[in-house]
């Protein structure tokens, strides 16, 4: 994953042909932030820049910057797969939920 971090604050990185140029786009914020550079040196200086402008429009706002998560979300899988999911928690002596926080934490960490 192309990913760049900056004060706790994760952005995607992209090169766009068109312009010749990478993109970054700062993730996980209540509102949309973008940057440009040329290379890594110019994309971070322009990521610092865009946060600042971004965090200085919610403070004038109001608004929170982080968008907030509640730890839930559906998941739709197949029923052979819940069934397989459902074997192996219980050989383990887990709960299925225990069992899929395990493998996304791995899959994040």
């Amino acid at each position: 994953m192309n990913t760049m971090t900056l004060d706790g604050y994760h952005a995607k990185i992209e090169y766009d042909a068109e312009l010749d140029r990478f993109r970054g786009e700062i993730l996980g914020l209540n509102g949309g932030a973008d940057f440009y550079g040329r290379n890594p040196k110019e994309l971070r200086a322009e990521f610092r820049k865009s946060l600042q402008i971004f965090l200085e429009v919610c403070t004038e706002k109001g608004i929170e910057p982080r968008r907030h998560y509640s730890g839930k979300f559906n998941l739709r899988i197949s029923p052979e797969l819940h069934e397989r999911l459902a074997i192996v928690a219980q050989a383990e002596g887990k709960s299925i939920n225990r069992l899929a926080q395990e493998a996304l934490e791995k899959v994040v960490a």
